[in-house]
């Protein structure tokens, strides 16, 4: 009796294993070539946006979709608020990502109107925490130029941009300084601060 158990056991145990091999999600290494292209398509939807010269309110709306679909925007948007963000019900962290994507849209938006008639190289890439650091050369149309790196992290098994650093700045920390300030103008209020951020540029 002792040995049909453990045949049985080792059998259960066996189809447990098979069933969840047919079930489960294939894992999928995401590759220094991946990260590469994610940006280039990136950058490329950046600046057909610029080049269309269309008004500033389709432009944003272009931003915020560009935005939406390369960006880890929940990850950005919490690490842009700090410890607050824990202190937020779901309600409030909701409304404050989704005003968050406008703003960085319209924030950004206006910077990459210097892009016009500009081009972007991406080069060489790295390895880093949980992804690449994927260089690039933006060449503006008056012949100056300046290096820009993207770091790419594995969010959820797909690559997303998480921060960019131009010419060694990185804008995460930029925007975590504004986001600081705002909170800080609004006595710490989550909600004064999602309120203005719907409609600040």
């Amino acid at each position: 009796m002792r040995t049909n158990k453990s045949i049985t056991r080792r059998l259960t145990i066996a189809g447990m294993i098979g069933t969840a091999g047919v079930y489960a999600f294939p894992v999928v290494a995401l590759s220094k070539s991946d990260a590469e292209k994610l940006i280039e398509r990136l950058t490329n939807d950046v600046l057909s946006a610029v080049n269309e010269q269309k008004s500033d309110k389709i432009m944003f709306v272009k931003f915020e979709m560009i935005f939406s679909k390369y960006a880890d925007v929940p990850l950005i948007a919490r690490k842009a608020l700090g410890p607050t963000w824990r202190e937020a019900s779901k309600a409030q962290r909701s409304a404050y990502v989704s005003a968050f994507k406008g703003y960085m849209a319209r924030y950004y938006g206006k910077r990459f109107e210097d892009f016009l008639g500009s081009k972007i190289v991406v080069s060489n890439s790295r390895k880093t925490s949980g992804g690449f650091l994927v260089g690039s050369n933006i060449i503006l149309k008056d012949g100056s130029s300046y290096q820009a790196q993207w770091h790419v992290i594995d969010a959820r098994g797909k690559f997303l941009m998480y921060n960019l650093f131009l010419e060694g700045v990185s804008v995460l920390s930029d925007v975590r300084v504004q986001i600081g300030s705002m909170l800080d103008k609004r006595g710490g209020s989550i909600e004064k601060l999602t309120s203005h951020l719907n409609t600040a540029s």
